[in-house]
Order: C-alpha cells, then sequence, then structure tokens
C-alpha cells in the first residue's frame, strides 16, 4: 500500500519548481538508453527523508544522467548548503552536467567525474580542513559490487543523526534467493552485498526497507 502510494504520487514533481518537461525528458531518454536511475516510489521517499532531515549538505555516489541528483541539488540549495554528486562514466557525467543546466542548478552543485572510491576521500581531507562540510544526507546508487567500500568511506564524512541512503540493496531480488538460483555471473555481487547487510545489521542503526529493490536507511 505504501509502495503504491509513492509509486503513484506526484510528491516529487510537486515539490520544487522544476520544470516538468525536462524532468519527463531525462527520465525517458535514461530509460531509453537504459541508463539504471532510481524509481519513483524510492524517488519520493528518499526526498522526503532527505527534507525531513533540512540537510545543509548532500552527497550523492552514482550520478548516472543526474535525475535524482536534481531533486537532490534542490534541497541542499533551499537550506543554503551544497550538493556534491560522483559519476565514473564521462558520457554520462557529460549528460548530467547538461541536465543540470536545463535545470538551473549546476552553478550550484559539484558534479565530480571519477571513482568514488578515489574521490571520496578526498572530500574527507577537504572535511578534515573544515567541519561545516560534513554531510548530512547521502545517497549510494552505484556499482553494487562496491557497496560496502562506498559506505566505509562515506561514514566517514557523515554528521551525527545524518542519514546514508542505499538504494538497491537487495539486487533485483536475489540476496534473498537460494544460491542454486542465482547466476554465477551474479553470484560475487550477492556475496557481498550479503556481507554488507549483515555488518550494517550488527554494526549500525541500520533498517532494511522491503520495497523496490530494497532500501537500506543507516543513521549515525
Amino acid at each position: 500500500m505504501i509502495e503504491n502510494f509513492f509509486e503513484s504520487s506526484d510528491y516529487s514533481r510537486n515539490l520544487f519548481k522544476i520544470n516538468d518537461k525536462n524532468i519527463e525528458e531525462i527520465e525517458k531518454e535514461s530509460l531509453e538508453d537504459n541508463v539504471p536511475i532510481v524509481t519513483k516510489e524510492v524517488l519520493n521517499f528518499m526526498i522526503f527523508t532527505a527534507r525531513g532531515k533540512k540537510p545543509l549538505n548532500i552527497l550523492e555516489i552514482g550520478t548516472a544522467t543526474g535525475y535524482s541528483g536534481i531533486f537532490l541539488g534542490k534541497i541542499a540549495t533551499e537550506n543554503g548548503g551544497s550538493f556534491t554528486t560522483i559519476e565514473i562514466n564521462p558520457e554520462r557525467h557529460a549528460k548530467a552536467v547538461e541536465n543540470f543546466k536545463k535545470a538551473g542548478i549546476f552553478e550550484k552543485s559539484r558534479l565530480i567525474l571519477g571513482d568514488a572510491l578515489e574521490e571520496i576521500p578526498k572530500l574527507g581531507k577537504n572535511i578534515e580542513k573544515d567541519q561545516k562540510n560534513m554531510m548530512d544526507f547521502i545517497f549510494i546508487d552505484a556499482s553494487k559490487g562496491q557497496y560496502i567500500k562506498f559506505f566505509e568511506n562515506c561514514y566517514k564524512l557523515l554528521n551525527e543523526e545524518g542519514i546514508i541512503f542505499i538504494d538497491n540493496i537487495m539486487f533485483r531480488g536475489l540476496v534473498t534467493e537460494k544460491d542454486e538460483n542465482i547466476p554465477k555471473k551474479y553470484k560475487t555481487i550477492v556475496k557481498r552485498l550479503r556481507e554488507f547487510i549483515e555488518k550494517l545489521n550488527n554494526e549500525y542503526d541500520f533498517v532494511l526497507l522491503p520495497f523496490g529493490d530494497g532500501v537500506g536507511l543507516v543513521r549515525k
């Protein structure tokens, strides 16, 4: 019931004065090009969660075409803060830059082209110089096999009471499948995600929400 509400709701579009046509074009083009973007249900819930925190600084791991980042960037700027997003694919990064410019928030955002495992520590050094740059909300939606490394690096940048929002943590539902039903090419990713979820359960303030492809929330 909750899943259906978030999937059908126009909540995300009603939040901000962003050109609906631009958002629809980004969504349509991304899906046509098989670029993975957050589903509407998860997007709406993420926006709801992020806005509730009134975050000053937001970080996104996995820009893709900028679909989710435009909303997160708007949240950060409306609070007088900053938005940073990291993408490893040059073509997707270029498309995200184009889309951010259309949305009118490019100048207020920082779009980094690079490997997040290399770029996150650089952000950490910047935070060491000025604690005001600590992150209040972090969205992770990138290479699933690297989730645990992304998380461990991001957690160091997170403010007390800050939230890390992790999408697709159940990886097509395969995390709960029997081993014999998991395609060979996905076994390593599934193994790592299972270990990641177990670690989050045992060591962090964590909840796993069973909608979309699995949403994980961690509060520091």
